[in-house]
């Protein structure tokens, strides 16, 4: 009895464990919004620079684009990335665009070309 008990344990112990470390592993390598800074520039144009933090390992599996999303989940403008960056991390690209008038907030989420979105997003005030 005790040396079922113990393996049950044992084998209840192993499933979480490798559970976990799915997760994190799963975690470890989507894409993380690290730093956001917006800068307007008139006329409704506003510059983001957005820094992200990804395991590139090359080809098959990087940070392939970043986007600016309205707090209803409609994505305003995507920059997308076409290369890896396995030797630049964090690494920051800018993109400028044309927002709506009456919006006073953004989204920024980032995507992989094997976990896709992370759900780590950046809310982001706009400056006027």
């Amino acid at each position: 009895m005790f040396i079922k008990s113990v393996t049950n344990n044992f084998l209840a112990s192993s499933v979480i464990f490798i559970l976990t470390l799915m997760a994190s592993n799963s975690w470890a390598n989507s894409v993380q919004v690290v730093d956001v800074i917006v800068t307007a520039q008139g006329n409704k144009h506003y510059r983001f620079d957005v820094s992200l933090l990804h395991q590139d390992t090359g080809w098959d599996h990087y940070a392939n684009r970043w986007e600016i999303l309205d707090e209803t989940g409609t994505i305003l403008a995507t920059r997308t990335l076409y290369h890896p960056h396995v030797n630049e991390q964090p690494f920051t690209r800018s993109l400028t665009v044309s927002l709506p008038d009456n919006l006073r907030t953004v989204i920024i989420r980032g995507h992989d070309n094997v976990h896709q979105y992370s759900g780590n997003e950046k809310k982001v005030i706009l400056p006027r």
